[in-house]
């Protein structure tokens, strides 16, 4: 019964694990200056699969905001979020154009 247990536990461990990792994505960021804007100045991106309204954190450097989805994007290849201007500039990434980000 123990072993079982045991087992159980390990299962269910690893499932989390495996869950949580999925959800992180790294590669390059991009920021546009047209589209839907935010109210307020809030922080918004564009993904390609995320469901509208979630909120993201984009990592780049030692910076982290929460950004939320209202558009589709990028279409460019090998970029897997777009930042609206006011996130890029919370972020630092303005003077790049294009970073390495990591996105939970």
């Amino acid at each position: 019964m123990r072993a079982q247990t045991t087992f159980f536990f390990s299962l269910a461990s690893f499932s989390f694990c495996a869950i949580s990792v999925a959800q992180a994505e790294t590669g390059l960021a991009s920021y546009y200056g047209y589209g839907k804007v935010g109210k307020g100045g809030e922080l918004t991106c564009a993904h390609r699969t995320r469901p509208f309204g979630s909120v993201l954190r984009v990592s780049y450097g030692s910076r982290t905001i929460q950004c939320r989805v209202n558009d589709r994007g990028p279409f460019i290849r090998g970029r897997i979020v777009d930042l609206s201007v006011p996130a890029a500039r919370a972020l630092g990434m303005m003077s790049a154009g294009v970073v390495r980000v990591s996105v939970e």
